[in-house]
């Protein structure tokens, strides 16, 4: 038995086939809007004509023909997912390898430590794979497949929807779902019943000469499409984000502010895009930092609570505001989001030079070093202090800060987050810090090239470990620092500034629907033709073709026949009132059922099958 899938848009009769079969195709043509795949062509340019003028003719038409080749190719679904699996393969050195726009340190240390694999990924862009010319070549040649392939999909399917089912073929019986009874009703009156049905299952449905052709499951090209077209609004999206967007880091102690200008930043990257009007005008201050932490348990340490309580205003003159940050809870200004990606200490210290004068008295943040917090940092004196014998210089002390010092341990390590026993560890340094050679150096680390230590009169370092209160006397008369009674804490902050993030999520969440409706829902044809067979009886055929084998098709197409039947009931030979009464079973009931396993119509109640 010759069957007929939709898979294919025309499906071509064999040798040995008869004439009543060649118009299955047209039944099952367009039952999908994919292009159809075309083989390697030969030459495009035909015969050459001889001369200049044939030569120039001819390579037109190959250089025409092969641009159309490559086009069609192009627009493939196949090269579609092809370019699609590419990007996402050539995101993964993004993941694996250091990228300069986000870690320029770790790049650099990577480059140092591989010798040989540094130039070549340098050469290869790996060091910037979203930047690089060959993932945007992939990117560039994805968004054009995926517009080249919806484009005139979306015409066909609309030109689909404007037109009607196509009639019903010559030999129902070789479609994969088929039933057939025999009724004393009218064939006008089981159309008019088979299309009221139809339609009351929501089936596209008219009558077609003796026959009603009927369609379902639009929804499936529908989804089809919304997944391609989700695509192309993710990569807009994503490619927009990428240009336009900022990124900044700023560290912000108890009491002090931000206002979102580039010069506030701690550290800030933006894309190729990007200029500095694009800025959402706003400050906040930092009133108080919360953090509080477990203390018992498997979690000890573990952070409870962890918020910033903040006032902020939009514009030079907006009204302040109260806010509180928290991890995942970001304040959102404009398109601008405030973050709270971190938190440490900054404890308050005095330094005075030998006449006793403050040179220097201000919270120093500190950077964590563990989960503990264990934290070291930088104290640096640039301005104001000049030593014993009036010579002005620069101080510097290197710093590591514990929160909770273990007593008797001797180590300069935390054992809990909290403050519960804070502890000030400083070595001394004294001379020229580089503030002022112009080259770029981290606030918080001590570069001591250009430094002298400070050594007792035996030589050996002054160091010493500070509670709050104490101060360290420096020798010679050089001054003294004092860690005060007194520490705050800091936050620090991230603000991103992404445009495209609301279409990005909105094409993900319609490419997810259009895929569950292109993988879901079956697209199907039915067809019921009635006509005058042998001795005046009614004979009624239903069909059903689906765009691929399923065997929901013949069950839903019993049902189908089912509910036709109820109005249009099998004729018996048993019932004497069947020749007065049309719409009694009379004779000869005759059912068939197809390959698929569709069951024939119930006889009605009383009826001899």
């Amino acid at each position: 038995m010759s069957k007929t899938t939709a898979d294919s848009a025309a499906e071509t009769p064999r040798a040995d086939s008869s004439a009543d079969d060649q118009d299955l195709g047209a039944a099952g043509s367009q039952l999908s809007t994919a292009p159809v795949e075309r083989a390697m062509p030969g030459s495009f340019g035909g015969n050459r004509v001889p001369g200049p003028t044939g030569w120039l003719v001819w390579t037109g038409r190959e250089v025409l023909g092969w641009a159309r080749w490559f086009w069609r190719q192009l627009t493939s679904m196949r090269v579609a997912l092809m370019l699609l699996f590419l990007l996402s393969l050539g995101a993964v050195p993004g993941s694996l390898i250091p990228q300069s726009g986000t870690d320029a340190l770790k790049v650099s240390e990577f480059q140092d430590a591989h010798k040989t694999l540094g130039p070549i990924y340098q050469k290869l862009g790996l060091f910037h794979v979203y930047g690089s010319a060959w993932f945007g070549a992939i990117y560039v040649l994805l968004f054009v497949s995926l517009i080249g392939c919806i484009i005139p999909r979306t015409w066909q399917f609309v030109g689909q929807l404007r037109g009607r089912p196509p009639g019903a073929p010559k030999r129902l019986d070789k479609l994969p779902a088929y039933a057939t009874w025999r009724t004393a009703a009218e064939p006008e009156q089981v159309r008019e019943v088979a299309l009221a049905t139809l339609r009351k299952r929501r089936f596209r449905a008219h009558i077609a000469g003796d026959a009603v052709a009927a369609e379902k499951g639009y929804l499936r090209e529908t989804g089809n499409l919304l997944f391609h077209l989700a695509l192309i609004v993710m990569l807009i999206a994503f490619a927009w984000g990428q240009l336009f967007k900022s990124e900044g880091d700023k560290l912000v102690v108890e009491g002090d502010g931000f206002s979102n200008t580039l010069t506030q930043y701690d550290d800030f990257k933006s894309g190729n895009l990007f200029s500095d009007d694009d800025l959402v005008p706003f400050s906040f201050n930092l009133k108080n930092f919360v953090g509080t932490y477990e203390r018992t348990g498997p979690n000890r340490g573990t952070p409870r609570t962890y918020q910033a309580d903040i006032t902020y205003s939009l514009g030079a003159y907006g009204k302040a505001e109260k806010h509180t940050i928290k991890v995942n809870e970001p304040l959102e200004i404009g398109d601008s989001k405030v973050y709270l990606v971190s938190h440490g200490y900054a404890p308050v210290v005095t330094v005075r030079d030998g006449k006793g004068n403050v040179v220097f008295h201000q919270a120093v943040p500190m950077l964590p070093i563990d989960s503990n917090v264990t934290s070291q940092g930088a104290i640096k004196v640039l301005d104001g202090y000049k030593n014993a014998q009036g010579v002005a210089e620069q101080l510097g002390f290197a710093a590591l800060f514990v929160p909770t010092y273990a007593k008797g341990s001797g180590t300069m390590f935390s054992q809990y987050p909290g403050l519960d026993y804070p502890v000030l560890n400083v070595t001394g340094y004294h001379g020229d810090l580089g503030v002022n050679s112009g080259i770029p150096q981290n606030v918080y680390q001590l570069d001591t090239k250009n430094l002298k230590q400070f050594k007792t009169a035996k030589g050996a370092i002054i160091k010493s470990q500070l509670l709050p209160g104490e101060t360290m006397k420096l020798p010679n008369g050089a001054g003294s620092i004092t860690f005060d009674k007194q520490v705050k804490e800091w936050a620090g902050f991230q603000v991103v500034q992404q445009p495209g993030t609301t279409w990005a999520l909105a094409g993900a969440l319609t490419a997810i629907v259009g895929l569950a409706g292109s993988l879901f829902i079956q697209r199907r044809r039915v067809w019921v033709r009635a006509r005058t067979g042998d001795g005046g009886v009614t004979v009624v055929e239903m069909a059903g073709l689906g765009r691929s084998e399923s065997a929901k098709l013949p069950e839903e197409l019993g049902d189908l026949a089912a509910l036709v039947h109820d109005r249009a009931p099998t004729k018996t030979d048993d019932d004497p009132t069947s020749d007065d009464d049309p719409k009694t079973p009379a004779s000869d009931a005759d059912t068939h059922d197809s390959d698929s396993g569709v069951e024939p119509p119930v006889p009605a109640e009383g009826a001899e099958k």
